[in-house]
């Protein structure tokens, strides 16, 4: 097992890599703990479950809003849950988030941590200290900052992901190799077929870079006043394409970490053509799209309500090479113009 630790304002999370399921009730403390656990995966592991008090919740994206939120209240008022409580996660990303969201809020908060389920979640999206939900086609528009005491990663429970789930969390291990880790960037690439079987040693190695390079962002800049926004990189155009096409989010990340490394290419920023092609053969091998030749105009519209925007003006993140991204505002009339002419075939 290797421990990362992501530094907050006011505490340290620890990420477990490689830590089993079976072992949580090392972490979580018994006898005060409600665990909050995504129906299917308490279906698939619910043997090496603590014998907690288990309130089911059902993932899935369309599930993530704040009617949600509203029906987990409600469930840990009836399980007693006070402000003594620990609440235990077991979930993949949206579960993380819409479940951190409601322990942080609950009684003005109650300590949390997370069993992260799916690639997805491991590499990304449960740590960090970002826990939200969606509301009228906004997506995480509703949150708050603040870290899970733990987060554990147990690289066997990935063996029952779908292969579209897993290609989710490869498709921001790619992210983070692009932005922070070129070794990770070559791990992906030259052990392709180990990673699609998901196996356990190489998948601990992956998430254990991956959430190195997220944890040293997000220790210099834990409410994403400047640097972590670099984390965004393919994002902007990634959230706007799962809102208008209804693609998952590895699909809308791939697609969207292409449009930005053409853009970088476009505006003169990255003076190296080979790494687009690199990068879109590398996430092709993983299954995933890298072009979207779709009518653009519910993008134009999904883009304009990026919560990143700031008037008429948007930021994106652009990649200079390998390891060095770089903030780049845009106005959204220019912004439209390349969304026309990049998001088809290249």
């Amino acid at each position: 097992m290797r421990t990362i630790e992501i530094q907050g304002r006011s505490s340290v999370s620890r990420a477990l890599v490689g830590e089993r399921l079976r072992h949580v009730d090392r972490y979580a403390p018994p006898g005060r703990t409600i665990v909050l656990a995504d129906a299917n995966v308490h279906r698939l592991h619910g043997g090496e479950f603590p014998p907690w008090p288990t309130i089911l919740l059902d993932g899935g994206e369309a599930n993530k809003t704040l009617d949600s939120v509203a029906r987990i209240y409600r469930d840990l008022l009836g399980a007693g849950a006070d402000r003594s409580t620990f609440i235990l996660v077991v979930g993949g990303g949206v579960v993380c988030d819409m479940a951190g969201f409601a322990a942080s809020t609950y009684m003005r908060g109650l300590p949390f941590g997370f069993v992260a389920t799916t690639l997805l979640a491991q590499v990304d999206a449960s740590v960090g200290g970002k826990n939200g939900v969606n509301l009228d086609g906004f997506k995480n528009i509703v949150g708050v900052f603040e870290h899970p005491q733990f987060v554990l990663c147990d690289p066997w429970l990935l063996r029952t992901l779908p292969a579209a789930e897993a290609a989710n969390g490869f498709a921001e291990a790619v992210k983070h190799g692009l932005i922070g880790d070129p070794g990770l960037l070559d791990l992906l690439e030259n052990e392709t077929d180990k990673a699609l079987a998901l196996e356990p040693v190489l998948m601990e190695e992956i998430v254990q870079a991956s959430l190195a390079v997220k944890a040293a962002v997000v220790g210099r800049d834990e409410r994403e006043a400047g640097e972590r926004k670099v984390l965004n990189f393919g994002h902007t155009m990634a959230h706007a394409i799962e809102t208008a096409y209804g693609l998952s989010h590895g699909e809308a990340v791939a697609i969207g970490l292409v449009f930005a490394l053409r853009l970088s290419l476009r505006k003169g920023i990255l003076r190296n053509a080979g790494l687009v092609e690199r990068t879109t053969r590398v996430l092709q091998r993983f299954g995933l799209p890298t072009v979207l030749a779709r009518d653009p105009r519910p993008l134009l519209e999904a883009a304009a309500k990026d919560k990143k925007r700031a008037g008429e003006m948007i930021d994106l993140v652009l990649l200079e090479d390998l390891g060095k991204p770089r903030l780049h505002r845009l106005s959204l009339d220019a912004l439209k113009e390349d969304i026309v002419d990049l998001c088809q075939p290249a």
